[in-house]
């Protein structure tokens, strides 16, 4: 199959699965720290590090696709502007710090499997 069809067969699954989890988060869990970017992003990066080594063909759906489009440094981004911003310090040192390491480690752990 062509990769663009691989690739946007997995964002077609990812954009809306990034919706979806973020909606039902919000509503089950009120945070100090926007905790449903953190937690897709921590699961995002996990798939893309078990996905990295795959064939061409998972790695294009699941890795380039999929994880690519759930993830979101761009809300991750721009949320932690607004803790910055509302002159919450720790709040945003603790998202930094957070997503950076189990980002990190999420990515190591799928990678390892």
């Amino acid at each position: 199959m062509n990769t663009p069809i691989l690739i946007a067969l997995g964002a077609g699954i990812g954009a809306p699965s990034r919706y979806l989890i973020d909606q039902a988060v919000k509503k089950w869990h009120r945070s100090m720290i926007p905790i449903e970017t953190l937690l897709i992003n921590t699961s995002g990066s996990f798939i893309l590090g078990f996905t990295v080594h795959r064939s061409n063909n998972i790695g294009f759906i699941l890795g380039t696709g999929f994880a690519g489009a759930f993830t979101t440094w761009s809300t991750f981004a721009v949320e932690e502007h607004h803790l910055i911003k509302k002159n919450h310090a720790m709040k945003a040192y603790l998202y930094l710090g957070l997503t950076l390491v189990l980002g990190i480690s999420a990515a190591a752990f799928g990678n390892q499997l």
